[in-house]
């Protein structure tokens, strides 16, 4: 059910305060206690393989918590998830989204039957980029029972936001060229799936609440599976479990 108006904004401004405290929190204890708060962010960071990443060290992201950046870009995501209207059983929001040739489409499009299609929403950040090699092996395991779809959404880590060092070098996009152009960047890696990009109003990210990364699975106009949001609930094995159980 949709809040209305008055309430949406109440909410807004509630997590306003919890992320501003949040953030000014953090800064304190990073400012009094940095060994121990960099021990519990790196615990945090298991979760995601970004403490394993062998090409990126804890020193290029942690000393961007509590900045700024930081602040508007957790912001951002937690009133996005404010009107995140999807659930398990319910109907799949049939947004419109972009090829990489430039025609427009709609995830819908993407769905085959009663085959399941699964949505990979993310950008080139590094634990997006990290379990790349996980979705392609999905891809592999059970392309012949699911689909594939990979929806490239604006940029979680831009050079010009919340950005962390030894990342690649991608500012916001400000035009539909520029997100097709940062897209572009994932067929290097061989994505064996057809990747789209959101709309410049970030429908399907909005409507999913898929920032940073998320995944989903549809089947016959329905989510099968509803993944929690990255990066520390980005969990490709997770849809490797539902997969077997449809195939079995």
């Amino acid at each position: 059910m949709e809040l209305p108006l008055p309430g949406l904004w109440l909410k807004r401004l509630w997590v306003v305060f919890q992320v501003a405290l949040h953030v000014a929190m953090g800064k304190v204890l990073m400012t009094f206690f940095p060994g121990r708060v960099k021990q519990d962010i790196l615990a945090m960071s298991q979760k995601t393989g970004m403490a394993k990443n062998p090409h990126f060290s804890h020193e290029n992201w942690i000393p961007t918590f509590f900045s700024a950046q930081y602040f508007w870009f957790v912001l951002k995501v937690r009133w996005q998830r404010l009107e995140d209207k999807t659930e398990e059983g319910g109907l799949a929001p049939n947004c419109p989204v972009v090829r990489l040739s430039g025609q427009r489409c709609n995830i819908w499009d993407f769905m085959q039957g009663n085959r399941p299609l699964v949505l990979n929403f993310g950008s080139c950040t590094p634990s997006f980029i990290f379990k790349f090699d996980q979705f392609k092996r999905l891809i592999e395991d059970f392309s012949s029972i699911a689909d594939f779809l990979i929806i490239y959404i604006e940029e979680a880590h831009a050079s010009d936001g919340w950005a962390f060092k030894n990342n690649v070098d991608i500012k916001n996009h400000q035009n539909l060229q520029d997100r097709l152009q940062a897209a572009h960047l994932l067929l290097d890696r061989n994505p064996q799936c057809p990747v789209v990009v959101d709309t410049m109003k970030n429908q399907s990210s909005q409507l999913y609440a898929a920032l940073p990364e998320r995944l989903y699975v549809l089947q016959a106009g329905r989510i099968l599976y509803k993944g929690k949001p990255g990066p520390w609930n980005y969990h490709p094995e997770e849809v490797r479990a539902v997969l077997e159980k449809l195939h079995s």
